[in-house]
């Protein structure tokens, strides 16, 4: 009789554990077909919102487990376009721990020289791109060879403010 209560157990056991696995998988499923409905949907009203029909890729938003990591992703997103346009960084300083930062967003003040005609670029290719980024700051000098003789062309030295919002992701 004991050898039959164990195994009776042992049986109902083994039950209850397959019957909440396969509630786990279902609600897991669940959740993932939600999660490709809302995509879909984002997708579809994305591409109709968009000027042109044209979408910009990539998320809105800087994405990053920590703020320190989207503080990097957007030194990235900014070094990458001066580099696009030939620029040079000379200097950058992220600021994930000020005032901005409590509000979520990720501030970086970076300094480069680019030519006159790329500025324009870089400056759309900021505002315009993915991720949403602001210009907060932008102090451009000519150097000081280049103000004395007008026949040399010479790079600017730009000192850019930009910032965006930051989300957990």
């Amino acid at each position: 009789m004991a050898v039959f209560a164990g195994l009776l157990s042992a049986f109902l056991i083994v039950m209850w554990l397959a019957i909440t696995d396969v509630l786990t998988q279902r609600r897991e499923l669940a959740e993932a077909d939600n999660l490709l409905r809302e995509l879909n949907a984002r997708r579809g009203a994305l591409s109709s919102s968009t000027a042109g029909g044209v979408a910009r890729p990539g998320s809105p938003f800087i994405e990053g487990p920590t703020v320190t990591v989207a503080g990097a992703s957007l030194l990235q997103r900014v070094a990458e376009a001066v580099n696009q346009v030939g620029g040079n960084i000379q200097s950058s300083q992220v600021d994930v721990q000020g005032n901005q930062a409590r509000d979520g967003l990720v501030s970086l003040l970076i300094s480069c020289e680019v030519d006159q005609p790329a500025l324009q670029r870089l400056l759309y290719d900021l505002e315009a791109g993915m991720p949403f980024l602001y210009v907060d700051q932008l102090d451009v000098q000519m150097p000081q060879a280049a103000a004395a003789n007008e026949a040399v062309s010479g790079r600017l030295r730009v000192i850019l403010g930009v910032s965006g919002q930051w989300r957990r992701g």
